[in-house]
């Protein structure tokens, strides 16, 4: 599931820190358990804006969730908001040499996938393999550090990088799902494979897939005595949030990840069981497509960012559950200490200083309000939104009327999420508003905006950078913080890309 753990990318405008909403409710599993009297059953009423395409492939950006953790399982769990707290997972344990280029896992013995074959050092060195020899799989760029993957002995895997890579241990640890060799070596096209039947070591696998629901059920033979606790999870596709949130407030589901009008009184105040999470990981933003001409210009680019009243989109699209963002593209609360005091209100709201930009750059306003630019070419963009996240769509009205206001025409494009994700990935669109999934320090959102190596050209996929963002010097700032292990070193680092994105990239 995206949980709507999604963020921006590279010269994006940023709106707001996005959060995931968790419920606990009681009742849905009294509803469920006649089919299922084996055990817990949780329902999850999480709005993704479409139906399910039944795509279990672990390597699929937009469906990560459905399968990775649930399925596929990392080698380390990392705790983003517990200070990158690790719990061993597939591997035991790991170790740094050779001054932080040289990391060891020790690959956990008795595990088995859930055909019954074991898991072996084998698997995580084809799993890696994997991405290298097909790089559209490899979706945080790990090749681009990692020289090489390997196994040693019978129970160890070494991966050796290009420099120092302390900052990788997240990427290449916590969020690659370990796949069977014995069978994806069979697959003649892993890019394109749904994976429909995946076989993996986690606790779950599925039982039924359809485009109205997903029915995942415990692997009876996990790993770890005792779980899951839960029998059956029932994943229901939710077109968009209405539907999704009566599920939840009737007490049809357990979990849900969508902002939920009144939460207290709709929600908390029907059951004393009932709790709601909002941990700000990750900024809403919207991407800008360089390849459009209008946007690749910096003025057009510092005007739209002036022209947007955060705090009044906060408020009105995302009912105040998600606090507005700043410039800096640090998230707040969560990362405050990475943020320079002079940075807080860069780009704070000021329309005035919107039109004067415009202008002073040569721009003109036609007779219906709109700039154009010395080309002639107005500012007049598609924004692109999926249509089943009702706050999203919300939060482009905002947009739209502020944008209007200071000569920028918007016209708003609501989308499945499969239409989405594609033109999103694709680089076919002018602006869109999404998120990126970011990571346990600031670093790792900027890398997804900014990291050209994450980046495809037009028409190709790209894992992240959707916006084709690409400076060599912003790549070498990110290849220097992954390099050290210096906090002071890597605050340095982060304020020079501070900079990027108050003054290049707004």
């Amino acid at each position: 599931m995206k949980l709507r753990l999604i963020a921006a990318a590279a010269i994006p405008i940023l709106i707001g820190a996005t959060a995931v909403g968790t419920q606990t409710g009681a009742s849905a599993s009294r509803l469920l358990a006649a089919a299922n009297p084996s055990g817990p059953v949780v329902t999850i009423s999480n709005s993704e804006g479409g139906t399910w395409p039944c795509n279990f492939n672990p390597f699929n950006p937009g469906y990560l969730s459905l399968t990775v953790g649930v399925i596929y399982e990392p080698l380390v769990f990392v705790n983003t908001l517990e200070n990158s707290r690790t719990t061993p997972w597939l591997a035991t344990g790991y170790q740094w040499s050779a001054a932080n280029k040289i990391l060891t896992f020790t690959i956990r013995a008795g595990v088995h996938f859930t055909d019954g074959t074991p898991l072996t050092p084998a698997d995580v060195v084809y799993t890696f393999d994997l991405m290298k020899s097909h790089p559209a799989l490899d979706i945080n760029a790990v090749w681009s550090a990692l020289r090489s993957v390997t196994q040693s002995g019978a129970d160890k895997v070494v991966m050796t990088f290009k420099s120092p890579g302390l900052t990788y241990f997240y990427y290449v640890a916590d969020q690659i799902g370990i796949v069977p060799q014995h069978i994806w070596s069979t697959v003649k096209n892993p890019v394109t494979f749904l994976d429909p039947n995946p076989v993996g070591t986690g606790p779950f696998t599925v039982h039924n897939c359809n485009p109205q629901n997903i029915t995942y059920v415990k692997n009876t033979h996990y790993w770890q005595p005792g779980l899951p606790k839960v029998a059956t999870i029932e994943y229901p596709a939710f077109t968009s949030n209405p539907p999704a949130n009566t599920y939840i407030t009737s007490g049809l589901a357990n979990w849900g990840a969508q902002p939920l009008p009144n939460i207290k009184t709709s929600y908390v105040g029907k059951n004393p069981n009932n709790h709601y999470w909002f941990p700000p990981v990750a900024n809403v933003s919207l991407f800008l497509n360089q390849h459009n001409s209008p946007l690749a210009d910096l003025a057009v680019r510092e005007a739209i960012a002036y022209g947007l009243d955060r705090p009044r989109i906060s408020q009105i699209g995302e009912l105040g559950y998600e606090p507005p963002a700043n410039q800096t593209g640090i998230v707040l609360p969560t990362f405050k200490s990475w943020l320079p005091k002079a940075d807080a209100n860069v780009y704070a709201y000021d329309p005035a200083k919107s039109l004067a930009i415009l202008k002073s750059a040569g721009l003109r306003r036609s007779g219906s309000g709109v700039w154009t630019t010395p080309s002639g070419q107005p500012l007049s963009f598609n924004l692109i939104v999926i249509g089943g996240y009702t706050d999203f769509v919300a939060d482009t009205q905002v947009i739209k009327s502020e944008l209007q206001a200071i000569g920028i025409q918007i016209t708003v494009q609501t989308l499945s999420s499969d239409a989405f994700d594609s033109d999103l990935y694709n680089g076919n669109y002018q602006i869109a508003i999404n998120a990126e999934t970011g990571g346990p320090t600031p670093y790792y959102e900027f890398r997804q905006w900014l990291f050209s190596a994450n980046s495809a050209p037009i028409g190709q996929a790209a894992a992240t950078d959707f916006e084709r963002y690409s400076n060599p010097a912003t790549d070498a700032l990110l290849s220097a913080y992954a390099s050290t292990s210096s906090l002071r070193d890597q605050q340095t680092i982060m304020n020079k890309l501070i900079s990027v994105m108050t003054n290049y990239i707004p």
